[in-house]
């Protein structure tokens, strides 16, 4: 078993974190921060829009049952790669769709997705590939958000199932549970 890292921002962390928890091969999904200025943010201090950080997942994986390749289909299938600095209602830098890659490997394969995932939307794709920089990890609180808190928060339950839905349609074999969303 050979673990990597993905670091992706694709809007709410919520929602990023309930799509890549159900692949298999996922290890672990931490929500964080990731691109600013301010060390040790918070998360009132990031949604002000004033760090520089983006809403971010780190994604720990198993290559030997998914590719970064394979992942990264999935974020850019996910969410909406041709919004700047917004994911639906979420307007603001730090829900900028960004990909942080962890190697020169990693972001050659970043500019390959984002090739294969421009055939696929209507409008030039607006995802960044950014320096890995400082990772802090989200409060307590956002971790795994979707499975305790979000089953009850409106927003989520508007945006997290349709992303889902697709994730298992598209994905139907690497996901790790057949219910539906």
């Amino acid at each position: 078993m050979a673990s990597e890292v993905a670091t992706l921002a694709g809007g709410c962390f919520w929602c990023t974190e309930a799509v890549f928890n159900d692949v298999i091969g996922v290890e672990k999904v931490e929500s964080g921060y990731i691109g600013g200025t301010v060390p040790n943010p918070t998360y009132r201090q990031v949604c002000g829009g004033d760090t520089g950080h983006a809403e971010a997942i780190r994604v720990t994986f198993d290559t030997d049952q998914v590719s970064y390749g394979d992942l990264l289909d999935m974020f850019f299938a996910t969410h909406d790669p041709t919004q700047l600095n917004r994911q639906g209602n979420d307007v603001g830098t730090q829900y900028r769709s960004a990909i942080f890659p962890h190697s020169p490997e990693q972001e050659t394969e970043a500019r390959a997705a984002m090739a294969r995932a421009a055939i696929d939307v209507s409008g030039p794709i607006v995802t960044t590939i950014e320096p890995l920089t400082d990772w802090y990890p989200a409060e307590d609180y956002h971790q795994e958000y979707w499975q305790g808190e979000g089953q009850r928060n409106p927003y989520c339950q508007a945006v997290i199932p349709p992303k889902l839905k697709k994730l298992r349609k598209s994905f139907a074999a690497r996901i790790k549970a057949a219910e539906t969303a």
